[in-house]
């Protein structure tokens, strides 16, 4: 069995509560390996509305509380739900409106960085 890291475990969890709320396009952005990286991982994923957007936010917080005990270092972007960035220190999740997510485009932005999907369950 391989152990899993502090931050392999808060990944999971932070992947679980984005598919709680039905959270689509999921990817995970590998920072590592990049020079003066901002962190160690980006999870970007997006929503259909404000509403899904603000529910995807709260699901994370939720269940990351409930199950490592973590809370988010700083959260942005609540006010008007385009774009909500919870920062976990060594995960920054970036929640997206569909519009808003394909106008700024992080994933070609970190081009660089090794890019995992994860496939939805719905």
């Amino acid at each position: 069995m391989i152990k899993k890291t502090g931050t392999d475990t808060l990944l999971s969890h932070i992947i679980e509560g984005i598919e709680e709320v039905k959270g689509e396009d999921i990817n995970i952005l590998d920072l590592r390996e990049i020079d003066n990286n901002v962190c160690q991982y980006f999870v970007v994923c997006s929503g259909n509305s404000n509403t899904q957007v603000r529910a995807i936010s709260s699901s994370v917080q939720k269940l990351v509380s409930k199950a490592v005990h973590e809370k988010p270092w700083h959260v942005e972007g609540q006010e008007t739900s385009e774009w909500i960035l919870m920062d976990f220190v060594d995960v920054v999740v970036h929640i997206f409106q569909k519009h808003t997510r394909s106008h700024y485009d992080i994933e070609s932005l970190w081009g660089d960085a090794k890019l995992t999907l994860i496939e939805s369950k719905y």
